[in-house]
């Protein structure tokens, strides 16, 4: 099979959901800003808690266009940062609203995959990214832990030839407050 990006890039635009490598592990993904993608995405995962999920951006300067108030500190945490990071701001906007977490809190990664950076490139729009498990269950940590469920629920996977960028290990998470306070929700 033969792999083409626009097949991933179409769905995500219907409001589909995929199954695709990450910088971290294998998630699940749709347009951040669609909430019925999101919503049917909580219904695969069967999650129903408002704790809100982590969206995937291609370039820092894309952050902006999602967060209200960004501390001065994250700038210089992304630069700074040698393994991926998701970053939780106060406060979002411009996205579906069962992204946000509690609050109205968002959590971003800039990814550091270079096949992700050109799905959200050329899609132009941040996808979510959570992952690939039914909710509570433990996170896999390659293709082949992807419970089947999971695979046979989605409306495209990207070829498993496609992940050469995985740790199989989930992101940093830091929560950053005004006045650049933080606090290390797992490192």
């Amino acid at each position: 099979m033969k792999f083409k990006l626009e097949d991933a890039i179409n769905i995500l635009r219907s409001g589909g959901i995929i199954l695709y490598p990450t910088d971290t592990i294998w998630g699940l993904g749709c347009d951040a800003t669609n909430p019925e993608a999101v919503t049917r995405l909580m219904t695969l995962k069967k999650r129903n808690d408002s704790r809100g999920f982590v969206i995937l951006v291609d370039l820092p300067a894309r952050i902006p266009s999602y967060v209200v108030d960004i501390p001065e500190m994250a700038w210089d945490l992304i630069e700074l940062s040698d393994k991926p990071l998701t970053l939780v701001f106060d406060k979002g906007k411009n996205l579906a609203p069962s992204v946000y977490g509690e609050k109205g809190t968002i959590a971003i990664r800039v990814t550091q995959s270079k096949f992700c950076q050109q799905l959200i490139s050329r899609f132009g729009r941040p996808i979510v990214s959570t992952s690939a498990n039914i909710c509570g269950s433990p996170f896999p940590e390659n293709f082949e832990a992807i419970p089947r469920e999971i695979v046979s629920g989605v409306d495209y996977v990207v070829p498993k030839i496609i992940d050469t960028e995985s740790t199989g290990k989930p992101s940093s998470i830091i929560a950053l407050w005004k006045g650049n306070q933080i606090r290390i929700i797992r490192e």
